[in-house]
């Protein structure tokens, strides 16, 4: 019987399968007016072709809790009731489909303001939608990024409230499940690697003070999230650096608080904190930093990271080296690959009735 396609449970939440979609930002929100950071036709279509073609689970791209939280200019947020609103569009259509769907909470920290990857994706000011991003300290990302303004004590205690009132309204827009975003490169990884964080108060130097901005989003979020739903956290294992960055020994240890903090699934990569390191991708170049959380820990993961077959997806969860798998750019190329996976698995998932001479 195929692992990839039994059913998964967290709290109350049954997800249909394994096979599940990652938050890739789409960078097609308006950047301003009325409907700044609402999702839109766009939106509605890239999902739903993802939910018809079987996915169990949608994590919808890093939306941001404040303007100032977004990557781009054109990134989705959850700051307004008009967001909110033009999110049940999707969560509806979702649900109808048998997708259980998901947000990714997020703040882009030293690595805001920078314009859409097709467009080159480099930092912009005021004249092109920009602003002055912030971090932990004054450090900027890599070379012609701006020095990020440093946070007071009373910035990050707002900070945590906007992802707290991000939460209240994810779970009025109908989501399921809420994704906290702490890998990347963004603001709570910034918080949490030594190489973005030269703070010497309680939120910097050692690890427990390093954590501690984490763990304050994740208890404000618990808070309000209510205890039916699960909340999942991404991380970066690594951040691929000899020295002076977060390490997948950090990874295990904060993992066990994560768990301890009422967070029910870590969503393992890599990178994104650092410029220029050497990265090994390849094929599942990020199952072994999943696997070793959930062989040390008692917190279940989800791996991603080139993970692009049927075959594939259904070794990592037949080792026991995560509970699920995260398909990413596949589902770009083919937003039917479930479908496809459970076909060549023997397995089924939900088709839609309009599409019943496909089965």
């Amino acid at each position: 019987m195929s692992a990839l396609f039994q059913p998964y449970s967290l709290r109350d939440v049954t997800i249909p399968n394994r096979a599940w979609m990652p938050p890739m930002c789409q960078y097609s929100a308006a950047p301003e007016g009325p409907l700044t950071g609402a999702p839109t036709d766009w939106h509605f279509a890239h999902y739903a072709a993802r939910a018809t073609g079987g996915t169990g689970l949608i994590i919808v791209e890093a939306t941001a809790v404040s303007p100032r939280g977004r990557i781009s200019p054109y990134d989705l947020g959850i700051w307004n009731d008009t967001q909110v609103e033009a999110f049940r569009r999707i969560t509806r259509f979702l649900v109808e489909q048998g997708t259980v769907p998901a947000i990714q909470l997020a703040h882009a920290g030293r690595k805001a303001s920078t314009d859409r990857p097709w467009k080159g994706g480099a930092p912009v000011g005021p004249q092109a939608h920009g602003w002055q991003p912030v971090g932990p300290s004054a450090v900027p990302f890599t070379e012609g990024y701006p020095a990020p303004t440093e946070l007071t004590t009373t910035q990050i205690v707002e900070v945590v409230g906007e992802f707290a009132e991000a939460a209240r309204r994810a779970l009025a827009a109908g989501f399921e499940i809420a994704e906290i975003h702490g890998a990347h490169g963004y603001l709570i990884g910034n918080f949490l690697s030594p190489h973005s964080n030269h703070r010497t108060d309680e939120y910097g130097g050692s690890y427990e003070n390093r954590t501690r901005f984490a763990l304050e989003v994740v208890d404000a979020v618990r808070a309000v999230w209510p205890d039916d739903k699960p909340l999942f956290f991404r991380i970066s294992a690594t951040d691929w650096l000899e020295e002076d960055g977060w390490t997948p020994d950090e990874t295990v240890r904060f993992a066990r608080e994560l768990h301890a903090h009422g967070v029910d699934l870590l969503d393992v990569s890599t990178g994104g904190n650092a410029s220029g390191v050497r990265i090994p991708v390849g094929p599942g170049y990020q199952v072994p930093f999943a696997a070793r959380v959930k062989a040390e820990t008692p917190m279940p993961v989800a791996a991603v990271g080139l993970i692009t077959d049927a075959e594939q997806a259904e070794k990592i969860l037949a080792n026991g080296e995560a509970d699920a798998v995260l398909i990413g750019r596949e589902l770009l190329r083919n937003p039917s690959w479930a479908r496809q996976a459970a076909h060549e698995a023997g397995a089924e998932v939900r088709v839609p009735d309009q599409y019943h001479r496909s089965v």
